[in-house]
């Protein structure tokens, strides 16, 4: 039962569940061969669901702790999370349940980050560090609810991405005309845009770049509405792969840590750029 539970928290749980009534016999399904569906309460009672593929020894071993249970029963009722974490500090010194669960967090960052991240400007390499972070939450079980503003947030978004939209095709209509030797049209106001259409030109190009970022800003947010993305990063991840990826991919770390984090992580900041966790 315990070298189970050891193989369950490495693998796929956050936290070894086992506390009474946390992990029952109703908590688990087999869907097929060696496929296993989980849902139960994790922390601060967030709903965790996920099915798995495991080891055929695993799959049994589960199989037999459910013989004799049913409904609202333990499946692990004769181990709890000291006897756990006393096995594996006889494994290894230091070892617990939550090493596993901060080398799974950090592991997971830096490869997502070495894998995903390409070339491009700051904003959208820290997209993918923000992609990055949201599969170490989800991997933690850092849910959260929807915040109550969050839909009039996408609402004010969409109107102001709108908005700008209009601007560009006005100035796409007077940068069309001024080539033509026509005079530009009035804006919402009743005024002329007197532009060279070598200003229009750049005005385009500006108007264009707001709309991407306040596009990307706005699927970000959509992305990350149920994770919470603190929890981990303050927690659970080495912080010398964050600095590290900051200095490889010239990332401001402002940009990734805040005052707080700048000040608790400042014995990371030397970290070479090539570190890899």
């Amino acid at each position: 039962m315990i070298t189970t539970m050891s193989f369950m928290v490495w693998k796929f749980l956050p936290r070894p569940q086992l506390q009474p009534g946390s992990l029952v016999w109703d908590d688990i399904t087999f869907t097929s061969a060696l496929i296993i569906q989980f849902d139960f309460l994790g922390k601060d009672s967030i709903r965790d669901e996920k099915t798995v593929e495991v080891e055929l020894p695993v799959y049994k071993a589960i199989e037999q702790f459910r013989v004799g249970k049913n409904g609202g029963d333990d499946l692990f009722d004769k181990l709890d999370t000291s006897k756990l974490n006393a096995h594996l500090k006889e494994l290894m010194p230091g070892l617990t349940a939550k090493v596993f669960r901060t080398y799974n967090a950090s592991i997971t960052l830096d490869e997502m980050l070495n894998k995903e991240t390409k070339e491009g400007d700051a904003a959208q390499k820290i997209v993918v560090y923000q992609h990055a972070n949201k599969e170490v939450a989800i991997i933690c079980n850092h849910q959260r609810s929807i915040s109550k503003s969050h839909a009039a947030k996408m609402t004010r978004l969409t109107e102001k991405i709108d908005e700008l939209k209009d601007v560009l095709n006005g100035l796409k209509t007077d940068l069309a005309r001024a080539k033509k030797g026509k005079p530009p049209l009035k804006d919402a106001d009743g005024k002329k845009r007197n532009l060279t259409p070598e200003a229009l030109e750049r005005k385009i190009s500006q108007t264009n770049a707001k709309i991407e970022k306040m596009e990307r800003d706005k699927d970000v947010k959509e992305d990350l509405k149920t994770v919470a993305l603190g929890t981990s990063k303050i927690n659970y991840l080495d912080p010398r792969i964050s600095v590290a990826w900051c200095k490889r991919h010239e990332v401001p770390i402002e940009k990734i840590f805040n005052k707080s984090l700048l000040a608790k992580f400042a014995w990371a900041m030397d970290v070479p750029p090539d570190f890899r966790f």
